[in-house]
């Protein structure tokens, strides 16, 4: 077996591993799980780190397992977390664990007839008949309660200032130990892996599994850090909230972009945890950003591949198209095949006007359209001037005084872009 872990270490994504772990690694192809907890019907982009790390799994040829957390995600898990959380009803759980599932079959073929093929489980399937008094005996008393309050996740809690930690959520432990017990019982899936913050759950599950199968069993676990920016500030959200991995929640345009306005330093970190590039590409890609930080190739380079992980190569092509109407050369034409959507997003915060369709059907000169009709420009001496200086695009393309706005102008048939200059744009709405 080629080694795993030496490839996820200088992609800095190894923060805490178990004596053996890599060993074992090394000698057979291994069935290894992580958990998504169904907290929302998508995933955002703090989930791409362990999905990526699945991926990589299998290109090592090892078993991994994705497991959604159908009874977990009942409970709510306490680690970093300061208040209990709220319990969510069956309804939502399920619409949720079926977004989840949808996500995390994009980047892995559970279909797949490979001796290593990737496995998708859901915790409710085993969970849901297990009797308390039976998951007392069973489970509980392999566990002292010593044991349970000395893990971080418990510690935090009750020396906090708040309501402390209800039953449930001190039971989290034991019920995401009992999944690494039934795993290894199904699919001898020796190696759970999962953030930083999961090591607490993680290692209670390897101790489960040695207290529930006798002294030979084996179990291992391996955490990467939780991704930070370079000014300590969180991870995965913009201005408009978390990133997510589907596009109704986040467009393709505004993901690309996110990735695009990164840090040269962060980019530095995570061209190697967010992409599958080798290390001699990684290294040519920071040398030349080194050599010409303004042309930006780390940050191009990411956005491209993470945008093509997400959501394939043609949505890419429609966000690099999006993103030159703003920041390049992009012609009516390119306008013209933006959906609405992404239109309203490329030009968000952008002033806009409303006036009537039938105010162009027959066409209207174009400085009543500057002046009174927009209010783009505060007079129609000041929009003949900016004509007669060039410095006047319908949609992309330069129009003099004599340019007169029709229907045929409408970008799906209720936009007109206005601009002044490079950068000074203006969005009419037709209706």
């Amino acid at each position: 077996m080629k080694n795993l872990v030496a490839e996820l270490q200088w992609r800095g994504l190894v923060h805490d591993i178990m004596p053996g772990t890599e060993e074992q690694l090394l000698k057979e192809m291994t069935t290894t799980y992580i958990g998504f907890d169904p907290t929302s019907d998508s995933l955002h982009i703090g989930s791409l780190v362990p999905i990526i790390l699945l991926v990589h799994l299998e290109k090592y040829g090892h078993k991994p397992i994705a497991l959604v957390g159908g009874a977990t995600g009942m409970i709510g898990d306490p680690s970093g977390k300061s208040d209990e959380r709220n319990l969510l009803d069956e309804v939502t759980l399920d619409k949720n664990v079926a977004g989840i599932k949808a996500i995390l079959s994009r980047f892995l073929d559970f279909n797949s007839t490979a001796a290593n093929a990737p496995i998708l489980v859901n915790n409710y399937d085993w969970m849901k008949d297990f009797s308390f008094i039976h998951f007392a005996r069973d489970v509980g008393k392999r566990i002292t309660v010593n044991y349970m309050m000395a893990k971080d996740s418990v510690k935090k809690r009750l020396s906090a200032d708040g309501e402390g930690m209800s039953f449930t959520e001190f039971t989290y432990q034991l019920i995401q130990g009992y999944d690494f017990h039934h795993l290894y019982k199904t699919y001898n899936c020796l190696l759970q892996m999962g953030g930083s913050d999961q090591w607490g759950n993680i290692t209670t599950g390897t101790e489960l599994v040695r207290r529930m199968n006798g002294e030979g069993a084996k179990a291992f676990a391996m955490t990467c850090p939780l991704i930070t920016k370079a000014d300590g500030s969180k991870f995965g959200k913009s201005e408009g909230g978390n990133v997510w991995l589907t596009a109704d929640k986040t467009s393709v345009y505004k993901f690309y972009q996110f990735w695009l306005n990164t840090t040269d330093v962060d980019a530095e970190k995570y061209i190697k945890i967010f992409t599958f590039l080798d290390k001699n590409t990684i290294g040519s890609l920071i040398s030349e950003q080194h050599e010409a930080p303004h042309l930006r190739v780390l940050q191009k380079r990411l956005a491209e591949e993470v945008t093509t992980l997400v959501h394939g190569a043609a949505e890419l092509e429609k966000a690099i198209q999006a993103s030159n109407i703003l920041f390049g050369n992009a012609t009516s034409d390119d306008l013209k095949n933006l959906d609405e959507a992404t239109f309203l997003e490329v030009f968000d915060g952008v002033p806009q006007a409303e006036i009537a369709k039938s105010d162009i059907e027959n066409g209207i000169d174009i400085v009543s359209v500057l002046n009174e009709k927009t209010g783009f420009f505060k007079s129609n001496g000041e929009a003949r001037r900016a004509l007669t200086a060039n410095s006047i695009s319908v949609n992309k393309t330069k129009v003099t005084e004599e340019f007169k706005l029709t229907t045929n102008d409408l970008i799906n048939d209720q936009f007109v872009l206005l601009q002044s200059g490079k950068k000074n744009y203006f969005v009419i709405r037709v209706k």
